[in-house]
């Protein structure tokens, strides 16, 4: 008995050996992977599961309004439109339109952006023009392209019509004695939006899982950290947090072949420092949200990346280096919320 015993003991030693020397081996062997993972990490960040607001705290009455106000064709002039329809929320939160039509059928002149991830951004709009999200969701149903209503005052009618909507406005803005206003629309879509947060495999690699992903994926993330691609998309959302000028080595639309030459953020300030100057957007789910640039002018990922490389970074990059990055952008592609997978 006393044999069998000690075979046990000897048995378990050297297993426990062996799984310890095999760890060490394995970390030994990606020693750069561990220090790329370190690198990225203090780059990029956690990503949250929701982006809160002291000014707009996010409730679950607030949340399903929200999510209701989202999908619903009255908030447009002619019952046509919804956030959704430019923001479709099946293809990542975009229509993958260059430029959508609005209520008319007229064409805006810049790219619908995905909502998902968007409140992680400083602030909303490619020109910046807004501060977050609560505030962008009140621009689309006025603007006369777009969804067309008329006024803050139509909108909150065309709702009142509706007794459904006002128990829901009620649970969720139970201080308010008028609880359907247009602010309480903005911030109930606010609210919604504040959840469509999709993590990746990007972020099982951040939190230090080395093996999600692939050799390719490393050496194309490695070559977006070593070329300064993080100067301008940097931060949990990889990117939507500075504003920087589309062409600082070239004229960008010499390259988009753009058809229109848009002055960015200028149109809204008149200063000369900011013509052709656009927020940096987020590069998460950017493989989906095609096609790319302001104006939707570009479609195909690749060739975003190289135009990028010539006119911000003043590099050609190699056929290698475009296919790694492009591989690593689409590691950034993430899984769309539960809650939302199970509406569409």
């Amino acid at each position: 008995m006393k044999k069998y015993a000690f075979l046990v003991v000897v048995l378990a030693l050297a297993v426990s050996c062996k799984n310890s020397n095999e760890k060490k081996d394995t970390i030994a062997y990606n020693p750069e992977h561990v220090e790329l993972q370190e690198r990225a990490a203090s780059i990029f960040g956690t990503l949250p599961t929701q982006v809160d607001n002291p000014e707009n705290v996010i409730t679950e009455e607030k949340v399903v309004l929200g999510q209701k106000l989202y999908f619903d064709n009255r908030l447009s002039k002619d019952n046509t439109q919804s956030c959704n329809t430019c923001h479709d929320l099946k293809t990542y939160g975009v229509d993958n339109l260059s430029t959508s039509p609005g209520n008319d059928g007229t064409l805006g002149t810049r790219n619908s952006p995905t909502v998902f991830n968007a409140a992680l951004h400083a602030d909303q709009f490619w020109d910046g023009r807004e501060p977050d999200v609560e505030a962008q969701a009140g621009g689309p149903i006025l603007n006369p392209v777009e969804m067309a209503m008329p006024s803050e005052e139509v909108v909150v009618e065309r709702l009142l019509e509706d007794a459904n909507y006002l128990d829901l406005f009620k649970a969720a803005f139970p201080e308010d004695s008028e609880p359907i206003t247009y602010k309480n629309i903005q911030k109930a879509i606010g609210a919604f939006e504040r959840k469509l947060i999709t993590p990746s495999k990007f972020d099982d690699f951040i939190a230090g899982d080395i093996e999600s992903l692939n050799e390719k994926e490393l050496i194309g993330l490695k070559v977006f950290m070593d070329n300064g691609c993080v100067a301008c998309h940097s931060g949990n959302a990889l990117g939507g947090n500075i504003h920087q000028k589309f062409g600082i080595f070239d004229e960008y639309w010499k390259h988009t072949k753009s058809e229109q030459i848009d002055k960015g953020k200028f149109e809204i300030t008149n200063k000369e420092g900011d013509k052709y100057v656009f927020k940096s957007p987020s590069l998460r789910n950017i493989a989906k949200t095609y096609p790319y640039f302001h104006d939707g002018s570009v479609h195909n990922l690749k060739d975003a990346v190289s135009i990028m490389g010539k006119i911000q970074l003043k590099k050609d990059f190699t056929e290698n280096e475009l296919d790694a990055m492009v591989a690593f952008l689409n590691s950034l592609t993430g899984e769309l919320p539960e809650d939302i997978k199970k509406t569409l």
